[in-house]
């Protein structure tokens, strides 16, 4: 670990971020807006929410992967370097080395006219400089430890001739290739059904134990990030607005948002035969955001302070905070309450 780092120190630690992009007629979409979130060794966060409100772009500038034309705000500490800061030919090292992703889509992953093991023991050779054959032997272990089947008639398979789940598994090996210190992943079950999804998740929940990677885990499902999280940080309109251990986020839901999800969640306190609840509206449009609360027009609490301002994030207790008017009110009205 870098010596500007301790033990419990935090590994990730992003301040403030922004994330701006243009658009046609000289608009700017601003896709991020003021994220903080931090992450220690051996800790696995969840970025829950709806597609549009954040959490890939948020995701991928831990890696710099937006193109040039994106403007960044903040800064972006990963293991005590800035990475926004970073020049081009450290951060090509810096990927797969100290930060690794496993993307959404496995097929887009790798090249189709070259051999998987072959991929991936070049990337051990660019990043560790050790030779070709040392690197296919690291390739079978990691197919051994991902656990797909015959490894070694495996490492000689294109990627088309995977089924999806082997090809995720295949990803999963080749972001673990250079030993990375943080591992991002997006949504990486979302294409896959239900069974091979499942396998996925424990085999990432293992390995995240057995290597003590941080991980940071994007996803829609708050099934899902219950499953692999320690932490859940949810967003909506570019900015976190509820954050705290997984278990108090489904215990004691405080942002509107937030109880939407988990209300919204098939099974969840459902009554035989009741309709499945939603949340009414749609996501807000990043380019023509409202002003106030993003959640604002979709949430029956609104108050007319909502319209205009935008609320800061408000201790909830135990490293649970949420950004919504209401817990001002609430703790207002306790307060009154107890002085009566």
């Amino acid at each position: 670990m870098n010596s500007n780092m301790t033990d419990t120190g935090p590994i990730v630690d992003v301040r403030k971020l922004t994330v701006d992009f243009s658009t046609g007629g000289g608009k700017t979409v601003r896709a991020v807006a003021g994220v903080d979130l931090s992450l220690k060794k051996g800790e696995t966060l969840a970025l829950l929410g709806e597609s549009g409100s954040g959490k890939s772009v948020t995701l991928r500038a831990l890696m710099r992967l937006h193109p040039d034309s994106a403007r960044f705000g903040g800064s972006v500490n990963v293991d005590g370097r800035d990475i926004l800061a970073m020049p081009y030919g450290d951060l090509a090292r810096y990927r797969g080395k100290v930060v690794s992703m496993i993307f959404q889509d496995p097929g887009l992953a790798f090249d189709p006219v070259y051999r998987v093991g072959d991929q991936i023991a070049e990337a051990v050779v660019r990043h560790e400089g050790i030779s070709m054959q040392e690197a296919k032997k690291r390739a079978l272990g990691l197919f051994e430890r991902v656990r797909i089947p015959s490894p070694e008639r495996r490492l000689d398979n294109y990627p088309h001739e995977m089924s999806g789940g082997m090809r995720q598994r295949a990803m999963i090996a080749l972001a673990l290739a250079c030993r990375p210190k943080v591992l991002l992943a997006d949504e990486p079950t979302t294409a896959l059904d239900a069974t091979v999804q499942i396998q996925v998740l424990l085999l990432l929940r293992e390995l995240q134990r057995e290597l003590g990677l941080a991980v940071i885990f994007v996803t829609h499902d708050i099934g899902v990030a219950v499953e692999v999280a320690d932490r859940i940080a949810v967003m909506y309109g570019g900015r976190i607005v509820e954050t705290g251990k997984c278990a108090d986020i489904i215990r004691n839901p405080s942002h509107p948002y937030t109880q939407g999800l988990l209300a919204s969640r098939t099974g969840h306190e459902a009554v035989k035969g009741s309709r499945l609840v939603t949340i009414p509206g749609a996501p807000p449009d990043l380019s023509n955001m409202p002003p106030g609360c993003p959640f604002g027009p979709r949430c029956k609490y609104v108050m007319d302070r909502c319209k205009t301002q935008t609320p800061p994030l408000y201790d909830v207790g135990a490293d649970h905070f949420a950004a919504c008017f209401l817990i001002e009110q609430q703790a207002a009205s306790q307060s009154q309450l107890q002085s009566a």
